[in-house]
């Protein structure tokens, strides 16, 4: 497999201006002196190139050629890409003119960017990065994607190896060398290495899930009585009717979810069934899924019609900062509400204030730049699974060297995961099959 060449579209698939068709591999430059008769163009040069059919030599189409010498290329092969017109028709010729070449095959789904991981072009970390960056829809996950692609999550994982392995090597020294002439108690001075690095995980995991809500997306509820103006008000923040909207108690029976772009992140919004006494199953399970949704949104909307008392249902799923919303002032124009917000969809009676504490609450939650975040749940499944070890080494020193010298490894096996320094062949089909073909 890994002695073939491949091909595949780059760009998005669908009628465009310009599309782009890479191949890397050891036929690479095989395949574009085949299709353009022409000498190979400079390493990193673009050159113009009519494209044949090698069979027939019928003209295909006229467009660019670009040659990447390996390894100074993104797969760390020889790599060509061919820039075509976008048409379908081109496109399937050029990639057909490509495949009359021995050796030459249609590439598997991230197969581009697992030769750059396997070649030493980038880290896992970086790899899952980069297809964050491929599939991100907001200014916030573009930020997000970018600095992983540059390996700033890399380097605080590789920091934390570095550190591992400082601390192992005085422990195997003691454990290995224990009638040489050896600095005492060597073991015991991995101790305070290992609190530290314990510490820095502990505060990283402690993030509140920050890199996850900007890949997946920051989510909030909108919780209420019936009938108090809950879909009403998602609809004005959607913009569109995205949920029914009637005078009959109880409509909104299940959870009604809308995906907006605030603050330069990707925000879902769910509507919910009006918490109260239920009357009936249905209603029951809508209550009850109302109540799931806002125990594990980020932030709730609580929405009370003006004049009217929060109710004990409501009251007891809000947490601190959630916003509270009168609805329907234009009914009780001189109200007044203190804490909380008077709006109208109606009038658009405190709706862009609304709209202004919501991004407000998003962006505080998501724009920290001091730290690259967690992205994956992967990637926290395996800092915690290095964190227990480290919890378990620290107090093992005071037993003896060999239970906490065990202990270490299984911290530096579980980060070594992250970036896939070791052990990683397990995880590579599931992370490069969720790229597109071409990357």
């Amino acid at each position: 497999m890994k002695r073939d060449t491949i091909v595949a579209l780059a760009t998005g698939a669908g009628r465009a201006g310009v599309a782009m068709v890479r191949v890397s591999g050891p036929r690479a430059r095989d395949v574009l002196s085949a299709i353009t008769a022409r000498e190979i163009p400079s390493p990193r040069l673009t050159a113009r190139r009519a494209y044949f059919a090698p069979n027939t030599r019928v003209l295909i189409d006229d467009g660019l050629a670009v040659f990447f010498e390996g390894p100074a290329s993104f797969t760390g092969e020889d790599v060509v890409e061919l820039h075509v017109h976008g048409g379908a028709a081109v496109i399937g010729a050029i990639i057909d003119a490509c495949l009359v070449q021995t050796g030459v095959r249609i590439a598997e789904p991230g197969e581009f960017t697992r030769r750059a991981f396997e070649n030493g072009k980038l880290d896992l970390a970086e790899a899952e990065g980069l297809a964050d960056l491929v599939d991100a829809e907001t200014e916030g996950q573009r930020r997000q994607a970018l600095r992983q692609v540059r390996g700033a999550l890399s380097a605080v994982y590789e920091g934390w190896r570095a550190r591992l392995i400082e601390a192992a090597a005085l422990i195997e020294a003691e454990i290995d060398f224990p009638d040489e002439d050896l600095p005492g108690a060597l073991a015991q001075r991995a101790g305070p290495i290992l609190e530290a690095l314990a510490a820095d995980m502990a505060h990283h995991l402690d993030d509140g899930h920050r890199g996850e809500r900007v890949r997946d997306g920051f989510r909030i509820a909108i919780i209420g009585p019936p009938n108090a103006g809950k879909s009403s008000l998602l609809n004005a923040l959607a913009q569109r009717e995205a949920a029914i909207v009637s005078d009959i108690p109880g409509t909104t029976r299940d959870v009604v979810e809308v995906r907006l772009v605030l603050a330069g992140y990707p925000v879902w919004i769910a509507d919910t069934a009006g918490l109260r006494e239920a009357a009936d199953a249905i209603e029951a399970e809508g209550v009850r899924r109302a109540l799931a949704r806002a125990e594990e949104a980020d932030l709730r909307i609580a929405v009370v019609e003006t004049g009217a008392d929060i109710p004990a249902e409501v009251q007891a799923a809000l947490q601190p900062d959630d916003i509270l919303v009168r609805s329907k002032a234009d009914k009780y124009p001189a109200h007044g509400s203190g804490e909380m917000l008077e709006v109208s969809v109606k009038t658009g009676i405190g709706l862009h204030l609304l709209e202004t504490r919501i991004n407000t609450h998003v962006a505080e939650a998501l724009d920290h730049e001091e730290a690259p975040a967690l992205t994956r749940a992967r990637h926290r499944r395996l800092v915690e699974e290095a964190l227990a070890a480290l919890r378990r080494a620290v107090p093992a020193l005071d037993a003896g060297p060999e239970l906490a010298a065990e202990d270490v490894r299984a911290a530096a096996h579980a980060i070594g995961r992250l970036t896939g320094r070791i052990d990683v062949e397990d995880l590579l089909g599931e992370i490069f099959s969720s790229f597109c073909i071409g990357k």
